[in-house]
């Protein structure tokens, strides 16, 4: 009678139900299990260190720049580790409390670091995303979801320059100090390029770069140097020329001649910097001259604030090279250059460019129309024993 009794029936798991008939899904379902404990970090490591390798590849072949292609995985190298795991282990709560606690910068550092994050788990996706499943068990997807994105809303802000005759009683001062300062040859060096600057529109990076070969005395009216101006979207720097106009050759002029020789290098090697530092010189052909290094971005932008701190006056307390720039634009402009005319001494390629760097130019659109209206009144005078 009991061997007649049926054995209880055991309930399926929700699993066993779920792969029924689905050997596919068994497949994926056994390899989640697999490695749900984690895999070997040594591994996942060193394929990580492939996958960065590989990016870099990827991008060199694009025609990024070898500066831009250095800081492409930089903040994925810096995120993974702080948190110690390979990337396809990173969640959006990683990033969102990275960024909010120790990875905290400034809004446009920020949206930056998120860009290539998530320009990298696209490469990922696109080449990896199979291989890092089979052997990791990992789903690859961007930690940088629509909740966490940034969005550009315009934090550059506006920038307003002091005034032109702030800007001249400035540097006639500063000229003025000169004589008294404890390094005279730095101070003089500090003052040119800040000048030139105001006069040419150049950027302090591209004036830190220059050589002794870069300069052309014949050209133009004036003079000309060449300047490794900046890559539009990362294509590595574009030489171009920038202007020294009659007071920017009279400056530099004095400054060759007076100043530079008293570095102790080789002015007259052509790859001898401009701007040399104060660090020691180093030997670039085998015996043929000591050059220096060449002065740094920061070392100059901090001489100017310095500068500006004792010689400035007006409403703008504080100037930096950039401001300088935007003065040169917003000066010339409102002298009577034309926006084609201040785009080619900044080196746009684009005119909207231009208009964000002369914002605060004083303009009057009435004093503008009756001008207008008074020339072509003068053009009717004119041509009227001509006019039938």
């Amino acid at each position: 009678m009991l061997s007649l009794v049926p054995p209880p029936s055991v309930p399926p798991s929700a699993s066993s139900v779920l792969l029924d008939g689905e050997p596919g899904l068994t497949d994926v379902l056994l390899l989640q299990r697999r490695y749900a404990g984690g895999a070997c970090e040594e591994d996942e490591q060193l394929f990580f260190m492939d996958t960065l390798v590989e990016y870099q590849w990827a991008r060199d072949v694009a025609g990024l720049a070898s500066s831009t292609l250095d800081g492409l995985t930089k903040p994925v190298i810096e995120v993974c580790d702080h948190y110690g795991v390979a990337p396809w282990r990173l969640s959006p709560r990683h990033v969102d409390a990275y960024f909010a606690g120790v990875g905290k910068r400034q809004a446009p550092t920020v949206r930056s670091k998120l860009n290539r994050i998530d320009h990298f788990f696209a490469f990922l996706e696109q080449r990896y995303a199979h291989e890092i499943f089979q052997r990791f068990g990992a789903v690859v997807e961007s930690p940088v979801d629509p909740f966490n994105r940034q969005a550009h809303r315009g934090d550059f802000g506006l920038r307003v320059p002091p005034s032109a005759r702030a800007v001249s009683e400035f540097f006639a001062d500063w000229r003025k100090d000169l004589v008294h300062a404890r390094k005279e040859a730095v101070a003089c060096r500090d003052y040119v390029m800040s000048k030139l600057i105001y006069i040419s529109g150049v950027r302090a990076s591209e004036l830190c770069q220059m050589r002794m070969k870069d300069l052309h005395w014949e050209a133009g009216d004036f003079g000309r140097f060449v300047v490794q101006g900046k890559g539009a979207r990362g294509s590595g720097p574009r030489q171009r020329e920038a202007f020294l106009f009659a007071e920017g050759r009279e400056l530099l002029w004095w400054y060759v001649e007076e100043i530079r020789g008293l570095f102790a290098d080789d002015p007259e090697h052509p790859e001898s910097p401009v701007w040399p530092s104060e660090r020691l010189a180093r030997d670039l052909d085998g015996g043929a001259g000591l050059v220096r290094p060449a002065v740094t971005t920061s070392t100059l932008r901090k001489a100017l604030v310095r500068a500006s701190s004792v010689h400035l006056s007006g409403p703008v307390e504080r100037i930096f090279p950039h401001l300088l720039r935007h003065a040169c634009a917003t000066h010339r402009y409102e002298s009577g250059m034309s926006l084609w005319e201040v785009q080619k001494l900044l080196g746009h390629d684009w005119t909207t460019t231009t208009v964000r760097y002369i914002l605060s130019a004083q303009g009057d659109p009435e004093v503008a129309s009756r001008r207008s209206s008074a020339r072509a009144a003068q053009r009717l005078r004119v041509d009227a024993g001509s006019l039938s």
